[in-house]
């Protein structure tokens, strides 16, 4: 593991929102050692000296909502590609991520075992990844996406894919297990309709209460936990009070919603940037104009949700859900969020709020003495313009993962 010494920065701690005078940090053995103002220690001469002459050191960030396998919007394209095409389609996708300064994301659906291996061994460049396997749908829900004048049967869905079918509370039970057995560190389940699905409604209601009782009764004996897609008051009331850990989207929530995602301190995860950039450019991309034209039914509603969540003091965590081509908007997420939080929240958002939904809090998303030194070297303070996070091209001098300069 790397060792490395920063020195003249200005570490931005986000737990208070506060940037330190100017100070050095040191990683050994891919971990943050210490960090203090004044003189820095002396090292060895092995040991890379970074002066980065007053610029801003934070925590990298985190992205709570990817989908790393998702790299097209056609599915009759992407059902010609092999596993190994796919995958290697992805692992280019996490790179770039990565050399946004996202260090940690979050795959809800599609990401595998054999992903993250590659990434951890050094195989390929990316950040950590956190995956859930297969998301589980039930037939004609938002992961099932075969076209209407297809009868054949799911069978044997081991191919690399979103989600898989799961009917009735034994099959969602065998199917979380199976999704555990290969590693998975949450369970998303899909309980709405949803945009990239073309032929269910955003307004479906999709599982049932036992259906989804079973899935987090199985997460819970795993010590895991259960992630919902969902949109509106139907589905997302039903699934906190079985006991879902977060909200994925949730842009047509009303105040019965906020009272239970405070009761359950539960955490909302917006993804506003994907209907920002699906109302745009989805049609250039390729985007069916089935999905196409229920962008509106959640675009408006988005920013009011998210206004309404942060003012009631909501556990929000930062994601984008971008498919495709879109996945270079992925830090345009900050600017659109800049537009209801202020910049200290926004990166809490994305850093230790999304550590502690997670579970490496302490880890991940901190400055903290122990903390995996995952570190962002930027030109400029976020705290007085998050936007500085958006221009990597022009602000971001520096990626550094496990005390490694990427």
């Amino acid at each position: 593991m790397s060792s490395l010494l920063i020195t003249n920065a200005h570490l931005l701690h986000p737990e208070d929102g506060e940037l330190s005078d100017v100070s050095w940090l040191e990683a050994a053995d891919g971990r943050i050692a210490g960090h203090g103002t004044g003189r820095p220690p002396t090292v060895s001469e092995d040991v890379p000296v970074l002066d980065v002459a007053g610029a801003t050191v934070l925590p990298g960030l985190i992205d709570a909502h990817v989908h790393l396998l998702l790299t097209t919007f056609d599915p009759k394209e992407a059902a010609g590609w092999t596993p190994g095409y796919a995958t290697v389609r992805a692992l280019k996708e996490a790179e770039r991520m990565l050399r946004r300064g996202f260090t940690t994301v979050r795959d809800v659906g599609g990401a595998d075992y054999g992903m993250a291996r590659a990434i951890e061994e050094g195989l390929a460049v990316g950040p950590r990844l956190v995956y859930g396997g297969k998301a589980l749908s039930q037939t004609g829900g938002h992961g099932d996406i075969r076209p209407l004048g297809d009868d054949a049967m799911p069978c044997c869905q081991s191919r690399p894919a979103f989600a898989r079918i799961a009917d009735g509370a034994d099959e969602v039970c065998a199917a979380a297990r199976d999704e555990f057995r290969k590693g998975a560190s949450h369970l998303k389940i899909l309980i709405s309709g949803g945009v990239a699905s073309p032929h269910d409604e955003v307004s479906a209601v999709q599982y049932t209460d036992e259906e989804i009782r079973a899935a987090v009764t199985e997460a819970e004996q795993h010590n895991r936990y259960v992630t919902a897609h969902a949109y509106h008051p139907r589905s997302v009331n039903r699934a906190l009070r079985a006991g879902v850990r977060s909200v994925e989207h949730g842009n047509l929530i009303d105040d019965e919603t906020i009272g239970l995602l405070l009761e359950h301190d539960a955490f909302l995860v917006p993804t506003l940037v994907t209907y920002d950039q699906m109302a745009q450019f989805g049609k250039a991309a390729g985007m069916p104009e089935q999905s196409y034209k229920k962008i509106a039914d959640v675009h408006a509603a988005a920013m009011s949700a998210l206004e309404r969540a942060h003012t009631a003091g909501v556990n929000l965590v930062f994601g984008t859900d971008l498919l495709g081509p879109l996945h270079s908007a992925q830090l345009q997420e900050f600017a659109l969020r800049a537009e209801i939080q202020p910049a200290a929240d926004i990166l809490r958002a994305a850093t230790t709020t999304a550590a502690r939904l997670l579970r490496m809090e302490g880890d991940i998303g901190t400055l903290d003495v122990g903390a995996h030194a995952d570190l962002l070297v930027v030109d400029g303070d976020p705290l007085d313009d998050i936007r500085v996070l958006t221009r990597p091209e022009q602000t971001l001098r520096h990626v550094i993962k496990a005390g490694t300069v990427i």
